[in-house]
């Protein structure tokens, strides 16, 4: 069954905007046996290549708003969160598909431990969904799960041709032939699919994302589609924004509650209680692993110059498990995040307001990219991409080099500025801004603007 869903080109969903639906069809989706008749499910959120939980911290905080509880609602990191090149060839600080499996068989066991429900509900974006599916057909997780969302999952993958077929995002090779095989979904779990029209980078005939330009990858733009699953379609969504846009957690929503939820906005706690864990790189790849002995810092700024108001309102150098704090937030200030640890620069990163408590502000170091003297500034989006003519970003009020035209394929931007005294930079996305003071390359130093939505 295929289900589309309004014209989500027209929706910009930045904080308390979300409520701005007017002029939006929005089809509702058929209703479904409702996951609340007694007491709802736990539901256990997976991330995607190179990702990390911290992704889904503001859909959280959506079925948070709309009444499910916190202790039911919890998201897995893989310590090695990227594919091999080859899935059957061990490569260094890289997963292969039955090692995911294998992980989030634990981290199930686990949720029902703590909750003392056998069945759980999975959400998964991009790769998170392949997790899920090989764990459900090939690893005995059927019975421990009741609904299975999988959000822009090559599920026919991104490419089906001859070449690399031992590549887990091969549709033509031996691990999604494998998972497609007879029926591709379980009879004894509800299946819902989530995927753009035609703005999923990795659902495209042509490859010019997967370093095919001008060449067919033979998959469409519905190869994220299962028969047997509600399908649903968002309009002008991107690959990333399938999952964490606002109008996806309405589509999961309903296909758990069966009904849509009273609520898209984020409703503001008095006293967030914010946490996470700092984790970094290693040989090339980001990682999940928890990075011990760096100091993190947090300093609360004025959103319209950068400047600090007073000292350090948090510090804390983590331990051997990489946990930063816990701290105590106010829901409407803006911080800037300090941390400083050995083999990576010193990295700012400045962050918009934290309406609700969360567990999975996670902080991933970077190696530092940028070379020479003057500064930088990187704007990031982790829950979408960056999309000319339908995106507003700027950086310093100008738009950053590097944003391709057409389909939407980077989350990130970064401007460059010549060496001189430091100074405000003002940064926007959409209708969310902040600003953010510079600080020196010759410093071993990096300035992150990052945005929730």
């Amino acid at each position: 069954m295929i289900m589309k869903i309004g014209e989500a080109t027209k929706l910009r969903v930045i904080g308390k905007a979300v409520l701005g639906l007017v002029g939006i069809a929005l089809l509702l989706l058929p209703l479904a046996v409702s996951a609340f008749a007694g007491s709802p499910r736990p539901i256990l959120f997976v991330h995607g290549n190179g990702d990390s939980a911290a992704l889904w911290h503001t859909t959280i905080w959506r079925f948070e708003s709309n009444g499910y509880d916190r202790s039911l609602l919890q998201a897995i990191d893989f310590p090695n969160p990227t594919a091999r090149s080859d899935d059957t060839k061990p490569q260094e600080n890289r997963s292969s598909a039955a090692d995911q499996a294998k992980e989030l068989a634990a981290k199930v066991a686990e949720v029902q431990s703590k909750t003392g429900q056998k069945q759980v509900i999975l959400v998964g974006s991009s790769r998170g969904g392949n997790a899920i599916r090989n764990y459900i057909k090939n690893f005995g997780g059927a019975p421990n799960v009741s609904h299975a969302i999988l959000c822009g999952t090559p599920n026919h993958g991104v490419q089906a041709t001859q070449v690399n077929l031992n590549n887990e995002f091969n549709g033509a090779g031996p691990f999604l032939v494998g998972l497609n095989a007879g029926s591709e979904v379980h009879p004894d779990v509800k299946f819902m699919t989530t995927r753009s029209d035609s703005n999923d980078k990795y659902a495209q005939p042509d490859g010019r994302f997967v370093g095919m330009a001008g060449k067919p990858t033979n998959v469409t733009y519905a190869g994220p589609e299962l028969r047997g699953a509600l399908n649903v379609i968002l309009p002008g969504l991107d690959h990333r924004e399938v999952a964490f846009h606002p109008l996806a957690f309405k589509a999961m929503y309903n296909f758990i509650a069966g009904n849509d939820p009273a609520t898209l906005e984020i409703s503001p706690e008095p006293q967030p209680i914010l946490n996470g864990r700092v984790s970094g790189f290693a040989n090339g790849a980001p990682t999940n692993l928890p990075l011990a002995g760096a100091t993190v810092e947090i300093y609360e700024v004025d959103p319209a110059s950068g400047q600090r108001l007073a000292d350090a309102v948090h510090r804390r150098t983590t331990p051997a498990d990489g946990v930063w704090g816990p701290f105590s937030a106010k829901p409407a200030a803006y911080y800037e995040f300090v941390v400083n640890a050995p083999g990576y620069p010193i990295t700012h990163t400045f962050r918009t307001p934290f309406p609700r408590s969360s567990d999975y502000v996670h902080l991933r170091l970077r190696p530092l990219r940028e070379k020479g003297t003057g500064s930088s500034v990187t704007l990031t989006r982790p829950r979408g991409y960056l999309g000319h003519g339908r995106d507003t970003f700027l950086v310093d009020g100008k738009v950053p080099a590097g944003i391709n035209e057409g389909v939407p394929g980077t989350s990130e931007a970064t401007q460059r500025f010549d060496p001189g005294p430091l100074r405000p930079v003002k940064v926007v996305l959409n209708k969310e801004a902040l600003t953010v003071l510079t600080y020196l390359l010759e410093e071993g130093r990096i300035v992150i603007a990052e945005f929730h939505y």
